[in-house]
């Protein structure tokens, strides 16, 4: 490198691991508590909805089902945005529009009114999800950035389990409402995210406000001299790039950003399908309603420790290949499940389906994110999540309609492992070679050659 360049990417990559990476895997990791939390909100008060709207179980899943439609609209938009107006700008938005619509939801007086402020809730909750990931994966030192991602996607369990503990305290004491009002908390948590959560280095640097960076690259790397002269570069955009949308099927990219769509739809139909209906299958393969209960938790229990062993892995063996095994191991798991096992291999199997579908959702987030250029990683991630959030939508209808048909539980089973192997499929066809890494790999490579090919003619 040139003497008086820095070049971002490359210091971030090889940096030790600071304070300052804490203070924003804190406040991410506080962002995705409070999303994990407005995302259960709804099941917590689905039955007492239910019973004062006299709602039947189809009015339900459609008032469920809207958050869900926000959540695909918020990300395929704000992902996009983002790459446009910066990180920070689009979390503080969306955190401001999940918190205040999910607070007003308290005062819904029919399904309505309901329905169309979870809508608009979930836009915030949709768009804050890539967005949060791609700011800590540009932070994150190379050497450890699945395991800072999937930490941070931790919060989202912590989130949901928040929320059905307090919803199991509070809800019988103060009425569904107590929890919604709760949700105002993120909206006044605010200021302290404006202050403390630092902009993406990659947008400060593309919008050259080089003071702000050179604040942050003194925090990263304190042994780093700067002077008046230090001038900071990232790595070179390829042609093509500067347009988000369009350079996800650009450069060899097509087919593999077509594979993550695939591999988001199966993975989230699995999450959703499992955490709406888990209790109700256990029941109809026999087992009492307290521990079906028991197995929900330990579905979630697995997530997070699928989440950060995943991580971990990933930074040691390659992510896609981990993320193949993953899928493949739930797939198998949820096969077994439609047998009679004993109780501790039960709960082992249903650990693994958490670990390989609420987990594996995590990583896909890390390997999306680390596939894309810095310019275009938001709406990667956006619009593959987006797609994502129609799988989550199909999944509690499409069980739903299994349970209705009265198959033999091993069949139920069956049919929800088979999105599962897809999705293993659909990871092992991502073609490595377009990612970041493939191209510096190959850029690498062929400036080695020409090196080889110089000596080799002057010798």
């Amino acid at each position: 490198m040139e003497a008086g360049k820095l070049n971002i990417n490359t210091l971030i990559d090889e940096a030790k691991f600071t304070p300052f990476h804490w203070g924003v895997l804190f406040w991410c990791l506080l962002i995705i508590i409070f999303d994990g939390y407005d995302l259960v909100i709804y099941g917590v008060a689905l039955p007492l909805l239910m019973q004062e709207w006299g709602l039947n179980a189809v009015q339900a899943g459609l008032l469920a089902s809207t958050a869900l439609f926000g959540m695909m609209f918020g990300a395929m938009c704000f992902g996009t945005l983002s790459d446009k107006i910066g990180r920070k700008k689009t979390i503080m938005i969306c955190v401001a529009i999940f918190s205040g619509f999910t607070f007003l939801g308290a005062f819904a007086s029919n399904p309505t009114e309901f329905g169309i402020l979870r809508f608009l809730a979930g836009l915030g909750i949709g768009g804050v999800m890539p967005n949060v990931v791609a700011l800590m994966t540009e932070y994150a030192p190379k050497r450890i950035r699945s395991t800072l991602v999937a930490l941070m996607f931790s919060g989202y369990a912590i989130g949901g389990m928040s929320s059905a503990l307090l919803g199991a305290w509070l809800v019988p004491l103060h009425g569904w409402q107590i929890m919604f009002y709760i949700a105002i908390l993120p909206l006044l948590a605010l200021p302290l995210v404006w202050k403390f959560l630092p902009e993406s280095l990659m947008y400060l640097t593309n919008k050259k406000e080089l003071e702000k960076v050179s604040n942050i690259v003194q925090k990263i790397a304190p042994e780093q001299a700067i002077t008046a002269q230090t001038q900071f570069v990232l790595d070179d955009v390829t042609k093509g790039d500067e347009a988000p949308l369009k350079a996800l099927f650009q450069q060899g990219r097509s087919f593999s950003t077509f594979m993550f769509w695939v591999a988001f739809f199966m993975c989230l139909l699995m999450v959703y399908a499992l955490g709406s209906w888990l209790p109700k299958l256990m029941i109809q393969a026999g087992y009492s309603l307290g521990a079906s209960m028991i197995f929900l938790f330990a579905l979630n229990i697995g997530g997070m420790v699928g989440a950060i062993g995943g991580g971990a892995l990933a930074d040691r063996f390659h992510i896609k290949k981990v993320l193949t095994i993953m899928f493949m191991s739930g797939a198998i798991a949820l096969i077994l499940l439609g047998f009679n096992s004993p109780q501790i291999v039960l709960y082992t199997l249903i650990a693994v389906a958490g670990a390989a579908t609420i987990g594996s959702q995590i990583l896909l987030y890390t390997f999306v994110a680390q596939y894309y250029p810095s310019t275009v990683r938001s709406t990667g991630m956006g619009w593959a999540s987006g797609v994502g959030r129609i799988g989550a939508i199909v999944g509690p209808v499409l069980t739903g309609a299994l349970l209705t048909m009265n198959l033999p539980h091993q069949m139920n089973f069956l049919v929800i492992a088979i999105p599962g192997v897809i999705a293993a499929l659909a990871i092992f066809l991502v073609n490595m070679k377009a990612s970041v890494d493939g191209k510096i790999a190959h850029q690498a490579q062929a400036a080695a050659e020409v090196k080889t090919a110089n000596i080799s003619s002057h010798s």
